[in-house]
């Protein structure tokens, strides 16, 4: 039921096809966030009509809200929410480290131990607690595509001691992921972690990979760091994960982020950035980004970006979605939601484009010139 194969590859850049019970995925690929069940601020129909072929589900939120009985009883994670195109689910790791900022002073809402993760959500304040057992159950009930185990990711900046204990403890926790996994129409990712040290990202992705899992993920990046130790950190990994494997850098990212791990040879992509930075009027253009709040807007009737072919741009102005954000309809959420995830899209087919077309690092390389200069 699921498969990879590198279809092609120029330098480092891969182009690829990753094939689910859901459909087959061209690689590399974009995310959306869909953390509780849906993608902010627009329909499946539209995430459909903009080619997005998979988004992610949050475990963490979506045991909370609605509840595990409430999805298994409606047979499912794609029969709940009506889309029967792949899904990938993350297992709350990251809500550990988000939710634990003073680890150790007596008030962290969460504690680590080697057994699990213990919490008090941030809705009621009840307490739970996550084992990696109890995560794949989770995971196993939603019936999604490509699940995650429970893994540490350790904050930015942090100690070469607590990244070895957390990378010790997520090979651990991995183990016992394997072990408790009992359907098989899923696949589980490893997930290498090891924060900004190259020797700790070096031992966690060789440890990871002797667990011979159908994908690897990259964790712990994309937390507050410096872009170039992304890269390094990235590009360390990538240098030791199979080739004929899919591989997942978790969080990533800005437009940028997203061509410069290319080039280092990743293939997955997630962030909340086109959705989240929509709802705030910033869109991303071919010229680089705009925030449509801007008063220079007000009389300029020209679409967004000339070069995209979404709805919004087709059909819409700079002024009327300026109009429209300033007076807080709802519409100017969806329509830049629109625009920005189809922008997302759309440079992802560029990516895979110019991959297959041999000349990646000359579009890298314009891109980067062009989209630097900021609107």
């Amino acid at each position: 039921m699921f498969s990879f194969r590198v279809v092609k590859s120029n330098g480092k850049a891969r182009l690829g096809v990753l094939t689910t019970p859901h459909g087959a995925i061209e690689t590399p690929v974009f995310m959306p966030v869909g953390t509780q069940g849906t993608v902010k601020a627009i329909l499946h129909k539209d995430l459909l009509d903009i080619g997005t072929q998979i988004i992610l589900g949050n475990t963490y939120h979506l045991y909370l809200r609605p509840g595990i009985e409430v999805i298994r009883d409606a047979g499912g994670l794609h029969s709940f929410i009506g889309w029967q195109k792949p899904i990938l689910t993350d297992s709350g790791g990251f809500q550990v480290f988000s939710l634990s900022k003073g680890r150790g002073d007596g008030r962290s809402k969460v504690k680590v131990k080697d057994e699990g993760v213990e919490f008090r959500d941030h809705l009621a304040g009840d307490l739970h607690f996550f084992t990696p057992e109890r995560v794949i159950e989770i995971q196993e009930v939603f019936g999604s595509d490509i699940i995650m185990p429970l893994d540490e990711c350790v904050e930015y900046p942090t100690t070469h001691a607590y990244a070895k204990i957390a990378l010790e403890r997520t090979i651990k926790w991995l183990d016992r992921s394997i072990r408790a996994k009992k359907r098989e129409d899923q696949v589980l990712f490893g997930i290498v972690q090891g924060a900004f040290f190259e020797d700790l990202r070096i031992e966690s992705a060789l440890k990871t990979v002797e667990r011979n899992l159908f994908g690897y993920a990259i964790g712990g990046l994309s937390v507050g760091e410096p872009k170039e130790v992304m890269y390094t950190m990235a590009e360390v990994v990538c240098n030791i994960l199979p080739w004929e494997k899919p591989r997942y850098l978790m969080g990533v990212g800005m437009p940028e982020d997203i061509i410069e791990a290319v080039a280092r040879g990743v293939d997955m992509f997630d962030c909340v950035a086109p959705t989240r930075m929509a709802r705030t009027g910033t869109l991303f253009t071919s010229q680089g980004k705009i925030n449509i709040r801007n008063e220079k807007y007000k009389k300029d009737y020209s679409p967004p970006d000339p070069d995209c072919d979404c709805y919004t741009c087709k059909n819409f102005t700079k002024a009327y979605l300026r109009h429209l954000f300033n007076v807080e309809e709802i519409s100017a959420y969806i329509l830049n939601t629109i625009h920005n995830l189809r922008f997302y899209h759309k440079l992802m087919e560029n990516i895979r484009e110019a991959i297959r077309e041999d000349r990646f690092e000359e579009f890298r390389h314009s891109w980067h010139k062009v989209y630097n200069l900021q609107a």
